[in-house]
């Protein structure tokens, strides 16, 4: 080796390139906190992320809130909608700006990741630098062209989750590197199956086909929520529920941390809900044996900390620096 050759090989910087210098926030600091291991920088630019979980935990709920992050920084956001449920008005109760809001109904999955491709490739020819979120909800539904174009509905084979997979591994390793190439980043929610006659071990599985998705996350939410007992309400009404999410797989930070979350029908995802316990091990609160909360001398219940920060008549000096931390203006 020459001593040209030798000057570019010292040091990390071909590394430091490839590595995401731009975040936006998920819309939950303790959501944030978990993924990157800081309080304003969520969901980076470039790359794949999954978000799975059982029915009625919050999924598309997360995700809605997650576009109507990027959309307030100014990204471009588009939604392809495989389960046909997307609702425009409800989208816009909850932040989604419809006006702006990409949106397409792809039928298979060779569909949907040409779709991302070639919105992609639109964007790009126009625009070289704003960065692209992609949502798909969900993967799980989407059959391959394949299983599509058959007679039947019954005509089905042993060998479709297999056919599936590899398909589906196919098509990853294309968009894989024309992602982070593009500033584009790929939101792939996904279903919890459960595996039959499982006596011991955990019987969850993702309903994607194959593990190929596994290997190109850069994060993997797993949503869960107790549906009886986690229910928000006010009065008899339903208006929320609440849960916990765990960072399976973790490339940006350190993985297996989760936090506590709260998604209300109408608002999304609660930014402070679950900051407590996150706060009390970075030092900025204090939680005793007992469960008590207390910031500086002022006290609180569980799952308040909200009411305090934007509560004008209580105030001390660890109060403030949180506030700031999070831009809270009274």
């Amino acid at each position: 080796m020459n001593k040209d050759v030798l000057a570019r090989l010292k040091g990390n910087k071909a590394l430091s390139e490839l590595a995401p210098t731009e975040y936006i926030s998920t819309g939950c600091y303790a959501l944030n906190r978990v993924i990157t291991g800081k309080y304003d920088q969520g969901i980076p630019v470039g790359g794949i992320m999954q978000l799975r979980g059982n029915s009625s935990t919050g999924k598309t709920l997360f995700a809605t809130t997650f576009l109507t992050s990027a959309q307030k920084a100014g990204w471009y956001c588009k939604m392809l909608d495989a389960e046909n449920t997307f609702s425009p008005s409800f989208g816009s109760m909850l932040g989604i700006d419809a006006e702006t809001l990409l949106y397409s109904t792809p039928r298979t999955l060779e569909e949907a990741f040409g779709d991302v491709q070639e919105t992609i490739k639109q964007i790009r020819e126009h625009d070289k630098d704003t960065p692209i979120l992609f949502v798909i909800d969900s993967v799980a539904v989407l059959p391959t062209a394949e299983e599509l174009q058959r007679d039947s509905v019954s005509d089905i084979s042993n060998t479709d989750g297999a056919r599936r997979a590899v398909v589906f591994g196919s098509l990853l390793r294309k968009i894989n590197t024309m992602l982070r190439n593009n500033r584009a980043t790929l939101l792939v929610i996904n279903q919890i199956r459960s595996k039959i006659n499982v006596m011991y071990g955990n019987p969850e599985t993702t309903a994607a086909g194959g593990k190929a998705l596994e290997f190109y996350l850069s994060t993997d939410l797993h949503t869960t929520s107790n549906k009886t007992s986690d229910v928000i309400k006010d009065g008899k009404k339903p208006t929320g529920i609440v849960g916990r999410v765990q960072s399976k797989k973790n490339k940006l930070g350190i993985p297996y941390l989760e936090c506590e979350f709260k998604v209300e029908f109408d608002k999304g995802l609660d930014p402070y809900y679950g900051l407590e316990e996150w706060l009390a091990t970075d030092g900025l609160i204090d939680i005793s044996a007992s469960g008590r909360r207390s910031v500086g001398d002022i006290s609180f219940k569980k799952n308040h900390l909200s009411e305090v920060l934007l509560d004008p008549t209580k105030k001390n000096a660890e109060l403030d620096k949180i506030r700031d931390m999070f831009s809270v203006k009274l």
